[in-house]
């Protein structure tokens, strides 16, 4: 068979005066391109679960064809989106079904919400694509496919589910920036997240072997790459963490990973991490105000951590890896005032980067289903305004509009040329200390 693998990316910011703030602060818009400009390994992945038999073709729309510009012709179209760009999706299957060319759905979003997904496929997959896309392609290959495949929660890095991403794919295509995946899942479980946490049943750690059999198979197909580990949570196993930490450094790999604080507790870690070729990590602080951060997780995790942050943030920035904080405003203590707050505390705590986020009930999250329950969402059909930029609910303790104005205002003030250039003198100074030392 002739099949399609189809990502619909992009970012796009409903609100008219971020929009337009995107368009001058060097912060914002760089994050954006990055984020719009990497590969989905999702769909890499399912490519490599697809037998060899198969021509498989990995395609990218920023933007939907124009109607009426044909589509080219596939014997099966899978498509993946987030949720901010799945309406788009869901248009394209609807374009490629008018041409009688059967449409699976798949990703996050169509697995907290397959019912609305099931409207616009032939079939869906819920969960990872481990367990379930090949036995679809052979339901389909003998007529029989089903509307709904359920994939594996567990193990799905065990030998009899794990798939080699198919990264020769990319090859030819302009990428500086690669995803592999170490781990699926995150035991904080915060309520608003609505990443893999919400498609396995826990945490699962991909063997090391694996991971850097995937890293020097992606350095086969670009330049100098730099890997962003596409994890909820990197850093959960120590032990695990300095176990890849001493295989990856070898392959003198420069790279970003998202974790938790906790990595600033063990000394042994942040050496290997800073020799490791690590330039970056994102840490979800979420908030400065210790009010905010109660009832974020089941066990209070990160509002007992909260007292950390700035003596972490110095310990972890001091190796030479900067700290990208980031910061959720409109949590339900949020107030006017926290907006400066979070500001002071960015400037305290001397962050490198940051990146600054507005609560959002992604559909199908407890956050969503809370807020569901308290009639405070404030559109029936949002979901292209989950960018994590539009606000789309109602705050407790400040208006929609006082909620617009204080991101925007943190934007303007944290984003600005004269910020960036400070911060970036700011790492140079610590680079610095540390050539000395």
């Amino acid at each position: 068979m002739k099949i399609a693998l189809i990502a619909m990316s992009g970012v796009r910011v409903r609100t008219e005066e971020l929009a337009k703030l995107g368009v001058t602060l060097p912060g914002f818009v760089n994050r954006g391109k990055v984020v719009a400009s990497l590969p989905s390994l999702g769909l890499l992945t399912v490519a490599g679960l697809t037998p060899g038999e198969h021509e498989v073709k990995y395609i990218e729309f920023d933007d939907l064809p124009p109607e009426g510009t044909p589509l080219e012709r596939f014997d099966l179209v899978g498509i993946s989106s987030f949720t901010a760009r799945i309406n788009a999706a869901y248009r394209l299957a609807d374009r490629y079904r008018q041409m009688v060319v059967p449409v699976v759905l798949g990703g996050i979003h169509v697995s907290l919400r397959p019912d609305e997904a099931e409207a616009h496929a032939d079939a869906i997959v819920v969960n990872g694509a481990e367990g379930a896309w090949p036995q679809l392609l052979k339901d389909f290959e003998a007529g029989q496919m089903k509307k709904r495949y359920i994939g594996a929660t567990d193990q799905v890095f065990s030998p009899d589910l794990y798939s080699f991403p198919r990264f020769d794919l990319l090859k030819g295509r302009p990428y500086n920036r690669l995803t592999v995946q170490t781990s699926r899942g995150c035991p904080l479980n915060c309520e608003f997240c609505a990443a893999s946490v919400r498609i396995t049943k826990k945490f699962q750690q991909k063997p090391v072997e694996l991971v850097i059999n995937e890293m020097e198979a992606a350095l086969k197909v670009a330049e100098h790459p730099f890997f962003e580990l596409a994890d909820d949570n990197t850093f959960v196993n120590k032990a695990w963490g300095k176990e890849f930490l001493k295989a990856v450094t070898p392959l003198k790999l420069h790279w970003f990973t998202e974790t938790d604080i906790s990595v600033a507790d063990d000394e042994e870690l942040l050496n290997l991490l800073a020799k490791s070729g690590c330039r970056q990590i994102l840490v979800g602080l979420e908030s400065p105000d210790p009010r905010a951060l109660h009832g974020m997780n089941p066990n209070d995790w990160k509002a007992r951590r909260q007292a950390t942050y700035l003596e972490s943030i110095r310990k972890i920035q001091s190796k030479g890896i900067t700290v990208n904080g980031c910061f959720i405003v409109g949590l339900d203590t949020d107030t006017p005032e926290t907006i400066k707050y979070i500001k002071d505390f960015v400037d305290e705590s001397e962050l490198i980067e940051t990146q600054i986020t507005v609560s959002t009930p992604f559909p199908g999250t407890p956050m969503w289903q809370r807020m569901k329950d308290a009639g405070r969402l404030l559109y029936s059909e949002y979901n292209d305004r989950c960018t994590l930029f539009d606000v789309n609910f109602q705050p407790v303790k400040m208006t929609v509009d006082e909620l617009d104005q204080g991101i925007q205002w943190l934007f303007t003030n944290l984003y600005s040329e004269q910020e960036f250039l400070k911060r970036k003198r700011r790492y140079m100074d610590i680079v610095k200390n540390l050539e000395e030392t």
